[in-house]
C-alpha cells in the first residue's frame, strides 16, 4: 500500500500535521516511537484555551486519538533508513521496537547526539518498509541531561528546561540553574528578569568564557563550580541539592542548562535534505518544504522558537502544502 503522505515523528508537529491531513481524506502513517521531548512536560502553561495546563503526555493521547478517528494509522517503531524520490515516491524503512524498548521514553535515558534512535538502538537495519507520496519529518529535538537522583521525580514539575515556556514558574522564587559553562551561564542570565534569587551550579566545572562570567557577576548571579551528588525532592518538589564535594544548596525551582542537545537530523541526511552546522533541518518557511522536493520538516527539528505552538503551526503548515502536492501529483485540481 502506498500511503499519500508519512509522517516520521508522532510528538506535537507530527500530530498536529497528521490531524489536517486526515481531514484532506488523504491515507497517512505516522512512525512513531513514542519517546519524544514533549514527554518531558507535566504541564504546558503557555497554551491558549488550557489556563490551568496540559500535559504533554495528554496532548499525544488526545492527538492520537483524534488522528486515528480521521483514519490515520500509526506504526510503533524507529524510522531507520530513507529513499526515494517525489516522482518515485518515498520508501520508509522502519524497524520494529524491542521489548526492551517499549515504554524507554525518559529523556534521561541515554541517546546519540544527531541521530534519531531510542535509547539502546543497536543500529539494526529495518524489518519493515512503507512508501508514501510525501515525507513529513519532524523527529524533534532531545535536551542532555546529566543522570543525577531526584531529577527524574522533579523535571517538568519543579525542575525545567525551556525559559520561554517555564521561565514564569520560578518568578521571585529561589532558583538553581544546574548547568555546564556557557550553556549554564546563558540560562541563568536568561532567568534573572524573572528573580534576583539565582545561582548557577557549573556542575561539569566546563569553562566560562569573561564575557559571561561579567555579566553574571554584574547582574549579581551567584556561581558555584562543582558536581551534584543528588537532587533534593519531596514527591516532586525541589527542595536543594547535595553537592558532590559536601554542602547542600538550598532552592524554590530548578533550570536545566547544560547545552549539547540532540538534534535528531541525522535521517535526513540520507536524502540530501539541507541542515545547518547544528543539525537543524533548512526548510521553506511558508510551506516548510525542504530542498527535496516532496519532504516537508515540522517542529523543533526545523529552525524556531521551539514552542508547542509553534511546533502544532507548523505541522499544519506542512500539511497544507503537502496536500498541495498530493493533489498535484495525483492530476487533480489544485490552485
Amino acid at each position: 500500500m502506498t500511503y499519500d503522505s508519512i509522517i516520521v515523528g508522532g510528538g506535537i508537529a507530527g500530530l498536529q500535521a497528521a490531524i489536517q491531513l486526515g481531514r484532506y481524506g488523504h491515507r497517512v502513517l505516522v512512525i512513531d516511537a513514542g519517546y519524544g521531548r514533549s514527554t518531558l512536560c507535566a504541564n504546558y502553561h503557555n497554551v491558549l484555551g488550557y489556563p490551568d495546563g496540559i500535559s504533554g503526555e495528554e496532548l499525544r493521547r488526545t492527538g492520537r486519538g483524534q488522528a486515528e478517528s480521521l483514519g490515520v494509522e500509526f506504526a510503533e517503531g524507529l524510522a531507520v533508513r530513507l529513499a526515494g524520490s517525489l516522482d518515485s515516491g518515498f520508501r520508509v524503512g522502519m524497524r520494529r521496537l524491542r521489548p526492551d524498548e517499549r515504554g524507554a521514553r525518559h529523556p534521561l535515558a541515554a541517546h546519540e547526539p544527531g541521530g534519531l534512535g531510542l535509547p539502546g538502538d543497536s543500529g539494526a537495519g529495518p524489518d519493515k518498509e512503507y512508501t508514501g507520496a510525501t515525507l513529513l519529518l519532524a523527529t524533534g529535538v532531545m535536551d542532555r541531561f546529566p543522570e543525577l537522583p531526584g531529577l527524574r521525580e522533579c523535571l517538568g514539575h519543579t525542575v525545567y528546561v525551556c525559559p520561554d515556556c517555564d521561565g514564569h514558574e520560578v518568578a521571585g522564587r529561589r532558583t538553581l540553574v544546574l548547568g555546564a559553562g556557557n550553556p549554564g551561564a546563558g540560562m541563568a542570565l536568561t532567568l534573572r528578569p524573572r528573580t534576583d534569587k539565582l545561582t548557577f551550579v557549573n556542575h561539569e566545572r566546563s569553562p566560562v568564557n569573561a564575557d559571561l562570567q561579567e555579566k553574571l557577576e554584574r547582574a549579581g548571579i551567584d556561581t558555584v563550580a562543582g558536581p551534584i551528588a543528588a537532587i533534593l525532592q519531596d514527591g516532586g518538589r525541589i527542595g536543594g541539592v547535595e553537592l558532590a564535594g559536601g554542602g547542600t544548596l538550598s532552592a524554590e525551582r530548578g533550570f536545566l542548562g547544560f547545552g549539547g542537545n540532540a538534534v535528531h537530523s541525522g535521517l535526513a541526511a540520507q536524502l540530501g535534505v539541507e541542515r545547518m552546522e547544528n543539525g537543524h533541518l533548512l526548510a521553506d518557511p511558508r510551506s516548510k518544504e525542504t530542498n527535496i522536493p516532496g519532504v516537508y520538516v515540522a517542529g523543533d527539528i526545523g529552525v524556531h522558537a521551539e514552542q508547542l505552538t509553534v511546533a502544532m503551526g507548523e505541522g499544519a503548515m506542512a500539511a497544507i502544502w503537502m496536500n498541495k502536492a498530493i493533489r498535484k501529483k495525483n492530476n487533480l485540481p489544485h490552485a
